[in-house]
């Protein structure tokens, strides 16, 4: 086996606004594992708000590749725990371990789905993120898409704002992205209407969640604060759901056993994204059989996607049903 990588710039339609600043575009890392002729592919990206840092990763790669490329063709799960020994940084495994399903599956030739059992039929359907900006704006976006699920983005708490989208009567989440304030929970969680969101996500700054209960009406969503398996338990208390994005958790292996075990303990699951080509947002797409809620819309928001492979178009997440995670340059 074979192991090469290089640093892409994502490009994105329009400016992408969130509580945590303005972003134009993302650098993403693409790494590649190859064997017989075949070829898989995972990545990771840049986001500042995490402290990623791709000229560390591939300081990562370089020490690695010996190890990596003296690896047998075995199973993604023993693969899995051959990575865990090697100290990575979970988006970097993520890239791992999305890249060797996909080389995987390859030279299997079954996808993905079939490896493990996964309905491919009856998605959950994705949301499309709309930006921070002037409710009359956001509102404008809203009714002009042709997608029917949408995840507003907000700084900070303003009721008027809440009113008006609810009065559109569409399939609206909020994201606050760690803004609200304690005050703005307390009122979400006691407001009967709050109910009518079909999530509430990340309201909180990582481990400020104690004022949350889930007991209320709104349906609080975990991202930043579930970071992995371990943080599922602890959290019970407060939120109703928690988002799955593959980069926090490590890749598709974890993400697997998170989703498994979030619904024992009956949470409600999302599986997430964040900006992305079609290489990420491929491995994404083959968990929606398992989840409640997607949000996968990280390629559509960008202009210069560099891969094809399982897709969402207006929503509907569309499975390639081609081996591994169908991904091709």
């Amino acid at each position: 086996m074979t192991i090469n990588w290089e640093i892409k710039e994502l490009k994105l339609k329009e400016t992408f606004s969130i509580s945590y600043g303005n972003y134009d575009k993302r650098e993403a890392l693409l790494v590649r594992l190859s064997h017989l002729n075949r070829h898989g592919y995972g990545e990771c990206v840049a986001i500042d708000y995490y402290h990623i840092d791709l000229k560390r990763f591939i300081i990562k790669l370089k020490e690695i590749q010996p190890l990596l490329e003296k690896q047998k063709i075995i199973h993604p799960a023993d693969f899995f725990l051959f990575l865990s020994t090697l100290d990575l940084h979970p988006f970097l495994l993520s890239a791992l371990d999305c890249a060797y399903w996909d080389l995987f599956g390859k030279l299997e030739n079954k996808s993905f789905t079939e490896l493990n059992q996964i309905p491919s039929e009856s998605l959950a359907e994705s949301s499309i993120t709309i930006s921070v900006a002037d409710i009359d704006e956001q509102i404008r976006k809203i009714e002009k898409s042709s997608w029917n699920r949408f995840k507003v983005k907000c700084k900070g708490l303003d009721k008027n704002n809440i009113e008006q989208l609810l009065r559109l009567n569409r399939d609206i989440a909020l994201d606050s992205n760690a803004s609200f304030t304690d005050q703005d929970c307390l009122w979400l969680q006691e407001y009967e209407m709050g109910s009518q969101f079909s999530y509430l996500e990340q309201p909180r700054p990582v481990g400020a969640y104690k004022i949350l209960n889930k007991k209320g009406f709104a349906n609080w969503m975990a991202d930043e604060d579930a970071q992995n398996l371990n943080s599922l338990e602890e959290l019970l208390p407060y939120y109703k759901s928690v988002n799955i994005k593959l980069m926090k958790c490590g890749g598709l292996t974890p993400a697997l056993e998170m989703i498994r075990k979030a619904k024992e303990l009956g949470y409600k699951t999302m599986i997430g994204c964040m900006t992305e080509s079609t290489v990420g947002i491929s491995a994404g797409c083959v968990l929606a059989g398992l989840t409640d809620f997607a949000d996968l819309d990280g390629a559509n928001l960008i202009s210069n996607d560099y891969a094809s492979g399982n897709f969402v178009k207006n929503g509907n997440i569309i499975l390639s049903g081609k081996p591994g995670l169908g991904i091709e340059l």
